[in-house]
């Protein structure tokens, strides 16, 4: 059984009191916070509600990923949930792929592929769906013109 939160935990976020003790912990340890202190503060910010927490989660577990080859797989997964909630599908199934590379049966990241590839499909029906309604609005615009 993996140890990796479902996608459903990315999006409860931790209480403002929560995450403010995490950040504390990683500026008391900077400029050199341990690979777990800024692990969890990353993945708290990833959890937050906004934008720029979540970009910030991602950058400093991109750092874990480089800094710490014993925690690269977990980030892997950390990272390809941070992408997802950002909206970024791709990024987020480019590291959702590389963990199924080194563990093909996990649940979880299995799970989460499921997510990105229902987002892609809908995002792609929708951008179908935008499209062919502009270009019927703009065949009744030309109708219209026609007529006069």
């Amino acid at each position: 059984m993996s140890t990796l939160p479902l996608a459903v935990d990315a999006e409860t976020p931790l209480s403002a009191p929560e995450l403010d003790v995490l950040r504390r912990q990683y500026e008391r340890e900077a400029p050199q916070a341990t690979v777990q202190t800024k692990f969890n503060y990353a993945w708290g910010l990833v959890k937050s509600n906004y934008r720029k927490d979540q970009e910030k989660g991602i950058r400093l577990l991109l750092e874990v990923h480089q800094e710490a080859p014993n925690r690269q797989r977990e980030c892997l997964y950390y990272l390809a949930l941070g992408f997802y909630k950002l909206g970024s599908y791709v990024e987020a199934k480019r590291f959702n792929e590389s963990l199924l590379a080194y563990e093909p049966r996990n649940e979880q990241a299995l799970s989460l592929r499921g997510l990105i590839d229902r987002k892609v499909s809908q995002d792609g029906f929708m951008g179908l769906a935008l499209i062919g309604g502009a270009v019927a609005i703009g065949a009744i615009v030309v109708g219209l013109l026609r007529r006069k």
